[in-house]
């Protein structure tokens, strides 16, 4: 499963991009509002950092619009992906922004009735949303694998998208159903990283090699081009 982060900031696709483990991003209105400067100028910035699919996101309401809209974004970097809010518009605008050769992510999907509609309409990417799923006291993991489930015998070449990801107990549960695609907040990135006995071991290591200077210095002078006997 490729993971993506889920954010309108350049400054924290700048320091996860940094870990090796991002193969794209998604932003949408929301995140983009609560950064400052201008949106095309940092969705482009995230393009280049990832170097992937960065999904940007059309805000009309109407098919007509939308189709406008991601016509209009797309230009603004090889990677970008237009995303569209499901809905009759959005199928519409899917439909002929896809046959424009334009990568399309359909967003709030919530059922394997609206993924369907999806990837019938030509979507890349299927966003199913598990913590809002999660939040009405639907299971969200039985939604997801109803999604993988209908998509994957079809033939489709749909990949689905987990997002809205609250915990990464939610990204292991992507994972495991099958999703091709998991986007994650930076602090789920990092909620990813913790084990207290991954700390604990880093730092058992680290005081047994202190323990001995002399392996210190050898390492020191390996790295520099002229190791010292021990």
């Amino acid at each position: 499963m490729r993971l993506f982060i889920d954010t309108g900031s350049v400054a924290e696709v700048e320091e996860i991009a940094a870990w090796g483990v991002l193969s794209g991003a998604t932003t949408n209105p929301s995140l983009l509002a609560k950064e400052e400067g201008d949106p095309g100028e940092a969705i482009v910035r995230i393009c280049e950092l990832v170097n992937g699919p960065v999904s940007a996101e059309v805000v009309s309401a109407d098919a007509d619009g939308m189709i406008a809209e991601g016509r209009a974004l797309r230009p603004l970097h090889e990677h970008i992906v237009v995303k569209v809010p499901f809905s009759a518009a959005g199928l519409q605008a899917t439909r002929v922004l896809s046959a424009d050769g334009i990568p399309i992510n359909m967003t709030l999907v919530f059922s394997p009735n609206q993924a369907i509609l999806s990837a019938a309409a030509g979507a890349t990417y299927v966003s199913c949303f598990m913590g809002r799923l999660d939040d009405i006291s639907v299971d969200s993991a039985e939604v997801v694998a109803g999604i993988v489930d209908c998509l994957r015998p079809s033939g489709t070449t749909a990949q689905v998208l987990a997002a809205s990801i609250r915990h990464p107990e939610h990204v292991i549960t992507a994972a495991k159903l099958g999703c091709e695609v998991a986007t994650l907040p930076a602090k789920v990135l990092h909620q990813m990283l913790d084990h207290p006995l991954t700390e604990a071991g880093i730092a058992k290591f680290a005081s047994d090699w202190g323990s001995r200077p002399e392996f210190a210095k050898w390492l020191e002078g390996l790295v520099s081009g002229a190791p010292a006997k021990v």
